[in-house]
């Protein structure tokens, strides 16, 4: 594990649970950032490449084991296992991103969050505008006929 971080998490029974974060390699760490955000977004992304990336993510999170060793969370029966529920993993994942990802430290997520609605809002404007001209009528007067 590269940097690891210790991490507790309250499930949705209220029960606190300890986990160990770490920074992604390189090379993982740019395909997870590449493909995970994008593939939250509704009708934009497929939920089988989130699955993927979560599981990938969740392969750089351990648990502490009763005699001081380290289980990386490596398959989807052990996060199965030692994750309670969706939720602690939500808030694992969200933690694991914070961790490894600058840009998405807290108080900054927001601002992405802001920069890429902007844009998203202009380019649908941009094709939206385009796609009525084209379905427009013509400028012609209509026939005296």
């Amino acid at each position: 594990m590269i940097k690891p971080k210790p991490f507790s998490v309250v499930s949705m029974d209220g029960e606190t649970r300890e986990y160990v974060l770490s920074r992604f390699p390189a090379l993982d760490g740019r395909e997870i950032i590449a493909q995970y955000p994008v593939s939250m977004v509704p009708k934009l992304g497929e939920y089988a490449t989130n699955r993927e990336m979560a599981l990938k993510i969740m392969s750089f999170v351990a648990v502490v084991l009763p005699n001081g060793q380290q289980l990386a969370l490596t398959s989807a029966d052990l996060v199965n296992n030692h994750v309670p529920d969706w939720e602690t993993m939500a808030k694992i994942e969200i933690a694991m991103m914070e961790y490894n990802c600058s840009f998405f430290a807290p108080g900054k997520i927001s601002g992405l969050f802001e920069g890429l609605e902007a844009k998203a809002q202009q380019w649908i404007t941009r094709t939206l505008t385009g796609l009525l001209a084209q379905s427009s009528k013509g400028a012609e007067p209509p026939s005296t006929n």
